[in-house]
């Protein structure tokens, strides 16, 4: 996908950090804060009216947790890459973020540089994660005797759980970008999913690998 200009939704409800990444954002070229948000509430009701490219979203959010704002909004916003931003580092909450909608997985100390290039990023067809993420994800599986997937879909589906996009994965299995689409094809009819999230939350729900 090419855009001029990355718009950018916030949702945080701490005012400091809120502040900061909008900061980080809006000082950045080629980015824009569009809106920020405290709550789930107010970002469901107001981010489909005007949609962003990305949205960062909080996991740990007053009353409707961002887990649930991810499935609300991608439901209207199909389009819309979410970004979870979070502290939390549990396999669960990693799982459940992938299974709602969410493309990426950062944990909040990443440094500013590293949060606009995972932007960057998913935009360009990438799933970011970081680097503790993703080995973790990575070490929970076990490949399967009776994995619907070849071999070369299994190495192009553990290269999507690391977050890499088609134009990396092609060059490291020195494929054209051609191919590695077709490859995700099948690995999306094999596992009957329709979306690069969903199939990195089936390879974890059912130990792909």
């Amino acid at each position: 996908m090419n855009v001029e200009i990355i718009k950018v939704a916030i949702v945080e409800d701490d005012s400091e950090i809120r502040k900061l990444l909008s900061l980080i954002i809006d000082s950045s070229p080629g980015f824009e804060c569009k809106q920020a948000y405290a709550n789930c509430e107010d970002a469901v009701k107001n981010i489909p009216l005007s949609p962003p490219d990305v949205v960062l979203m909080d996991i740990d959010l007053p009353k409707l947790s961002g887990i649930d704002g991810v499935c609300k909004l991608k439901e209207k916003l199909p389009k819309t890459d979410f970004l979870m931003l979070t502290i939390k580092e549990d396999d669960n909450s990693v799982f459940e973020s992938l299974s709602s909608g969410a493309t990426g997985y950062l944990l909040k100390d990443i440094p500013p540089v590293e949060l606009l290039a995972a932007i960057k990023d998913v935009i360009n067809g990438g799933s970011p994660m970081s680097p503790d993420i993703a080995r973790r994800v990575l070490s929970s599986f076990h490949k399967r005797s009776d994995s619907p997937l070849s071999d070369r879909e299994t190495e192009v589906l553990k290269r999507l759980c690391k977050g890499e996009n088609y134009k990396t994965i092609s060059d490291a299995i020195f494929v054209s970008g051609n191919t590695v689409r077709a490859h995700i094809k099948n690995i999306y009819k094999k596992l009957h999913v329709n979306s690069r999230a969903e199939a990195v939350s089936k390879a974890i729900k059912d130990k792909l690998f």
